[in-house]
């Protein structure tokens, strides 16, 4: 596993989904300011998936400002085959999200905001339900913290120094 290593997303082939858009105001002397708020999902459906949050005062710049953000922020997943290599919860604020391996050809059962996460970090069999709130920011992230949490059979084994068979029995 890599630690500490920044992912380069210029050498990857990044496809970009935008998850939620907020018209945010600030109420000031003169009346409102109307800014809007876009959560952009970003990955290359190998593994590499990024977060990332942009605020403008129209659309297209709050979803580059985004992108940006998301890039920055890319995360390796492993897998095993299509799916994950084990059961996780991930947390963040109210939000839970249960992230389960499933069978080959089960596909991603999962809601929007963990759906796109899940779908652009290029795992094909997985189920996930999400515990606790419903705000699609909570979601995404508590999916990113679950993702972090994976762990391959072989990694841990190395960190026990141990061999895989040992592990697994």
């Amino acid at each position: 596993m890599q630690f500490n290593k920044r992912i380069d997303a210029n050498q990857l082939d990044m496809k970009e989904q935008v998850v939620d858009i907020r018209r945010v105001t600030k109420v000031v002397k003169g009346g409102r300011n109307f800014r809007f708020a876009a959560l952009v999902v970003v990955g290359d459906e190998n593994g590499h998936v990024g977060v990332g949050t942009g605020k403008a005062m129209e659309i297209p710049d709050a979803i580059r400002k985004g992108i940006q953000a998301a890039k920055k922020n890319l995360l390796l997943v492993p897998t095993v085959g299509t799916t994950v290599p084990h059961e996780v919860i991930g947390h963040f604020g109210a939000g839970n999200v249960l992230i389960m391996p499933a069978k080959e050809g089960t596909g991603i059962i999962a809601g929007g905001p963990v759906r796109a996460v899940l779908e652009l970090a290029g795992i094909k069999d997985v189920r996930a339900k999400s515990l606790g709130t419903n705000n699609s920011r909570n979601m995404v992230s508590a999916t990113m913290d679950g993702l972090r949490q994976l762990k391959r059979a072989e990694d841990v084994a190395k960190l026990r120094g141990k061999s895989v068979e040992e592990l697994l029995g």
